[in-house]
């Protein structure tokens, strides 16, 4: 297979991804793809981060707003509309840049990941979701590592979501998601991937996080909430169950005080920043930058450049 070099921009939340790429792709003729889980959602703006649509006017960006809150997206629909949204830049002798922190996404477009659609049945997942309520995500960890401990072990306990879904296939299928996985068909999209990892101190990221989610209560968050469930979004949608949006939700219904609900957020975010380092260190290849040093634009840049044209020097 002839493949297409890619280039993507990883690295924990808050590490400075989105300002850097903006510059990149001014000055390499870029257009970038989004690699994040929840800016693929539309209504979900502040939460998530997303530059400005002004600024997608000037820089083309892919795989932001193209599917509502209370919309099935799965991995594999990610996977493949993002390898078309490549296919077509690269067609306009652009150059695709990937950005974002989702790892599960690099997976599925660059490491030949299951990328078939597993069965899922709501109320299967619905009595998972209540025993999680009534019981603790502990205990439904703990039947998960009975059924499948390479997946349990994988997961973290309070990683609700992805403990019910993995139970889910369990229940539907008699397998463990991780023989599934194993045995399951593939995609290969044929990307030669290089990744520009971007690193800072863990001090430091805390500190770029709390500034952060402190702005974005400030500029909105709580209102963006507060519509979202005016108009049927809310926690029964997976996207709203997710860091920050979960404790709004909450906050919303009485249950904590804004207060409380910003604290909290904080508080998992830097855990999921703990656990996105970790995931991160295992992609290669990559070539890492400390971006507390400086941005190491130029650097990037040549990095970049040496391997999009490659072939054209071998």
């Amino acid at each position: 297979m002839n493949r297409q070099p890619a280039v993507a921009l990883i690295g924990s939340t808050a590490v400075g991804k989105t300002a850097l790429s903006i510059s990149v792709s001014e000055k390499l003729n870029a257009e970038i793809i989004s690699v994040d889980s929840r800016q693929v959602y539309r209504y979900m703006d502040i939460g998530t981060d997303k530059v400005s649509a002004s600024l997608r006017r000037e820089i083309p960006h892919h795989m932001i707003d193209i599917a509502d809150p209370d919309e099935k997206f799965t991995v594999s629909d990610f996977a493949g509309k993002a390898a078309q949204a490549a296919s077509r830049i690269l067609a306009r002798k652009r150059i695709p840049l990937f950005v974002g922190g989702t790892p599960f996404y690099y997976n599925a477009l660059f490491h030949a990941s299951l990328n078939a659609d597993l069965p899922s049945d709501s109320d299967v997942r619905g009595k998972y979701e209540a025993l999680a309520n009534s019981q603790g995500a502990e205990l439904l960890h703990m039947r998960l590592a009975e059924v499948d401990p390479d997946t349990a072990g994988r997961l973290h306990k309070n990683d609700i979501q992805r403990v019910t879904r993995a139970l889910e296939i369990y229940d539907l299928t008699g397998k463990a998601p991780s023989q599934i996985y194993s045995e399951g068909a593939k995609r290969d999209y044929g990307f030669d991937i290089l990744y520009i990892g971007l690193s800072r101190p863990r001090e430091e990221l805390f500190r770029r996080i709390e500034i952060r989610l402190e702005q974005e209560y400030s500029s909105g968050f709580p209102e963006e909430v507060d519509w979202l469930m005016k108009h049927g979004f809310d926690d029964r949608h997976n996207p709203l169950k997710g860091l920050g949006y979960k404790e709004l939700v909450d906050c919303h219904r009485g249950k904590m005080t804004l207060d409380d609900a910003l604290e909290v957020s904080i508080s998992r975010t830097k855990a999921f920043c703990r656990r996105q380092q970790t995931w991160f260190k295992k992609f290669a290849p990559a070539v890492w930058f400390d971006m507390s040093e400086s941005n190491h634009e130029e650097e990037i840049i040549d990095t970049i450049n040496k391997h999009i044209h490659k072939e054209d020097v071998s």
